[in-house]
């Protein structure tokens, strides 16, 4: 017997489930495959957990589009439903004057996507909400803030899961085959490998979603779609120091937006860290590089000077599935379906780093609307 599905998805992740949530109704058949234990467990676990605001991503893009209308509907989805978040605001500060126009330049590009209630603060107005911080003039963000994403992706599933929506661990997708009402995906799992079928087939495998779409038939690399790892190392703050700041504050960010610049974030238990820094790394390991301490202690110190080496202790790594290369200019979300390539039904998600975990309600309509027109 060939088990049918009406809808795939592969990858337990925030999109994944946030997908799941949103196309599950109780009339389709809807199956998620998620090769580890448990969802989650990968970039959507290992990052800030950060609603970010929508100030950095260049306007019309699907970042700046999905991040700005995302911001909104995870406010209203954690209210509504009680998952656990706080919209505490940030500062991006500049500790010169040399970096007030890139201020200016953020501000506005900002503006343009849509953020709300951005302004320019005096070193005075941003020592008024932050004391401790050194700045010569900052960006307030006030749409800026951080939820509990294992909160989020446990409302999600729980959603998919009461309309239907059924979902496999350890259930590594290993071939996908075109077939002429779909696709036939090979699964392999700790007892033996099996087969289905379904007809919508969609891709938000995270750090694999090349090889995914590899599966597929697709040329990655004519198609630009070859992923780079990056790997952001984490420190906490000890001390008593979490007590010296009341909102997330970032440094102006680097050329090109490799990464936002080792900034500081806040946990809803009041946890401090700093971080993620930024390294392309070749394979997938989560050990935190415990000789960056100095590098982190010396790149916070210039806006944190209340830091002490002593007080950073190494705390998680992350990595970000790029499509941006070492070097490489911006690049924006891949969100399609791969009629055009011969594939109808198979939707590829791809290079879906930040602000993903802010964005995955509306990652999750636009999906929706790209299935509509599938059926």
């Amino acid at each position: 017997m060939v088990y049918k599905a009406d809808i795939t998805v592969i990858g337990a992740c925030v999109i994944g489930l946030a997908i799941a949530s949103r196309l599950a109704n109780g009339d389709r058949g809807i199956y998620i495959l998620e090769k580890n234990t448990t969802f989650g467990q990968e970039t959507s676990s290992r990052n800030s957990e950060v609603i970010h605001s929508g100030i950095y991503y260049l306007e019309g893009t699907l970042k700046a589009k999905t991040c700005i209308s995302g911001n909104h509907a995870l406010y209203e989805l954690c209210d509504k439903y009680n998952i656990a978040h706080k919209k505490l605001g940030k500062l991006i500060v500049a500790t010169c004057d040399e970096e007030i126009p890139e201020l200016e330049v953020l501000m506005n590009n900002g503006k343009r996507n849509g953020s709300e209630g951005l302004r320019m603060l005096s070193q005075k107005e941003a020592k008024e909400l932050e004391p401790n911080i050194k700045v010569v003039a900052a960006l307030h963000c006030p749409s800026t803030g951080i939820i509990d994403s294992h909160g989020l992706m446990r409302y999600y599933l729980a959603t998919a899961r009461n309309a239907g929506a059924q979902i496999a661990y350890q259930a590594e997708v290993k071939g996908i085959h075109r077939v002429s009402d779909g696709y036939e995906v090979l699964i392999g799992n700790t007892n033996e490998d099996f087969a289905f079928k379904t007809r919508i087939l969609i891709n938000c495998a995270g750090l694999y979603s090349d090889r995914i779409a590899e599966l597929a038939g697709i040329n990655i690399t004519e198609s630009n779609y070859r992923l780079y790892y990056c790997k952001g190392n984490y420190f906490s703050v000890g001390n008593g120091k979490q007590k010296y700041v009341q909102r997330l504050v970032y440094p102006v960010p680097p050329v090109k937006v490799t990464g936002l610049g080792i900034h500081v974030t806040l946990g809803l238990e009041g946890r401090m860290r700093l971080g993620p820094d930024t390294e392309y790394v070749d394979s997938l390991d989560y050990t935190v590089d415990h000789t960056k301490k100095r590098l982190f202690y010396e790149s916070a110190k210039t806006y944190l000077p209340f830091i002490e080496y002593d007080d950073l202790e190494p705390e998680m790594a992350g990595i970000r599935p790029k499509l941006q290369g070492p070097g490489g200019d911006i690049r924006d979300f891949v969100i399609r379906e791969e009629s055009d390539k011969g594939l109808p039904g198979f939707i590829n998600l791809i290079g879906i780093e930040s602000p993903g975990l802010t964005a995955s309600p509306s990652i999750a309509e636009y999906v929706a609307d790209i299935v509509d027109q599938c059926l």
